[in-house]
């Protein structure tokens, strides 16, 4: 089993927890009204289909928590604004027997103090992950639940594209702990008069094709690139196609057999260096939400995001949404990087029911049907949607999913340890500010002796 420091620290939480007794004690108002309005709930969709105010027995409401990484009440992002539709759609269909209310905060706050609500034994009844090899930093100590059984009841498993395949990335040992609700593939998304303007006729397949599209957009004036080292995230997930375009064999790595200077990860590092000289000035200090605005207020011509970007792109600028083209990273193979958001559920939540029907409601027709529609994601379950109606950014990140040879995760999720992905993280932030590759990667394959191998 991975050693984990985050994971010994949730596992004392965990003790606490039980002995407390309670399921999540962080109480937060419930999302009001939003400016969205969902459509009515299917009738026929059986898994969402809430009792009478009137039955519950014991007159009691339910009250649950969900945390989640926006703010509901003040978001433009159109997915965000989903969530909040399903939210509200929730509690007036369980208006006496259920309520959930919202945890929010921001993306780069959200596990930090996820993780401190987790040690102080106030756990939310549910909360969003980020599924992958280090969603077992809540699995391992026991803080997610198994939801093995409320998934395969009642035919909901049936309701997803691939059945029981639409959880891999949630499963460990044969256990699923959280509940994907969406597909978003890693892209290139591009102005398109700007590359009218700069005389670029045909996307970018290979590295080389990338740089000359970056110098010809640079000779027309504009910014060609726009990403955030603010956000450390964003430009890893940018190393991390680098370095899987080479090759580099990150399980390798991760087991000792392999090293952090290898060649390969050498090359990939330098590239990254070598592109960055087309970023956006304020890149170091640019956040993920500043570096998505400067391209949707067209401030730069490309931006290298997850396709969850298209609420977010959208629901800031409408208008821009028929100038944005997407294609896929270049040279890597037609291997692309994907993720879901997903939920999971407290172990401890004394309202298991009132959870997994919380969750239900994120996976019904209305829910994906909106998903798909409105915030351009790819939904997960076998529902049917106006493809005419969805944003047209969808339908070419359909195209790359469709023909990508293969998935990866995040390299920072896909490490041997929640750490060592902060750390290559910072490293590669710190390599960017002008440390030398060598000496980057050397402080990298020191922290994994130290930290992962010798462990």
């Amino acid at each position: 089993m991975k050693k984990k420091v985050l994971s010994v620290l949730l596992s004392t939480a965990m003790i606490a927890s039980v002995l407390a007794g309670c399921g999540g004690g962080t109480e937060a108002p419930a999302a009001d009204g939003g400016s969205t309005e969902a459509p009515a709930a299917d009738s026929g969709s059986a898994q969402t289909e809430a009792p009478a105010a009137d039955s519950a027995s014991s007159g009691e409401v339910e009250e649950i928590t969900w945390m989640f990484w926006d703010d509901l009440n003040a978001t433009e992002d159109l997915i965000s604004i989903g969530y909040r539709d399903t939210v509200e759609r929730f509690n007036k269909d369980y208006e006496g027997k259920y309520h959930v209310n919202v945890v929010t905060t921001n993306l780069e706050e959200y596990y930090p103090k996820l993780n401190a609500l987790v040690a102080a034994g106030e756990t939310p009844d549910c909360f969003i992950v980020s599924p992958g090899p280090n969603l077992d930093v809540y699995v391992d100590p026991g803080v997610a639940a198994d939801l093995t059984d409320y998934i395969k009841a009642d035919g909901w498993i049936d309701t997803f594209n691939g059945g029981e395949g639409a959880f891999s990335q949630q499963t460990y040992d044969g256990k699923i702990y959280a509940v994907p609700l969406n597909i978003a593939a890693a892209c290139v998304f591009y102005n398109t008069e700007m590359f009218e303007a700069a005389g670029i006729t045909t996307m970018p397949t290979d590295w080389q094709g990338l740089l000359d599209a970056c110098e010809k957009l640079q000779g027309a004036g504009y910014t060609p690139l726009t990403i955030s080292a603010g956000t450390a995230w964003c430009l890893s997930m940018l190393a991390g196609y680098l370095c899987d375009s080479e090759g580099v064999d990150l399980a390798a790595i991760d087991s000792g057999s392999a090293s952090w200077l290898d060649p390969k990860v050498v090359s990939a590092t330098n590239k990254l260096v070598e592109i960055s000289k087309y970023f956006q000035p304020t890149a170091a200090g640019d956040t993920n939400d500043v570096a998505t605005a400067n391209f949707y207020n067209e401030e730069a011509a490309m931006l290298i995001q997850g396709s969850w970007a298209i609420a977010q792109i959208n629901g800031a600028n409408p208008d821009f949404e028929n100038k944005c083209g997407v294609f896929a990273f270049p040279g890597t193979d037609g291997r692309v990087i994907a993720k879901s958001d997903s939920l999971a559920m407290s172990a401890n939540t004394a309202h298991p029911d009132a959870v997994i029907a919380f969750m239900k409601y994120f996976t019904d027709d209305t829910a994906q049907k909106y998903t798909a529609e409105i915030g351009g994601k790819i939904p997960v379950t076998t529902v049917e949607y106006d493809a005419s109606k969805a944003p047209a950014q969808l339908a070419y990140v359909m195209d790359v999913f469709g023909n990508a040879k293969s998935t990866f995760g995040f390299y920072n999720e896909s490490m041997a340890t929640t750490e060592a992905g902060a750390f290559f993280d910072d490293t590669m932030v710190s390599i960017y500010l002008g440390t030398p590759v060598e000496d980057g990667l050397a402080s990298l394959e020191d922290f994994y002796k130290n930290n992962v191998w010798n462990k």
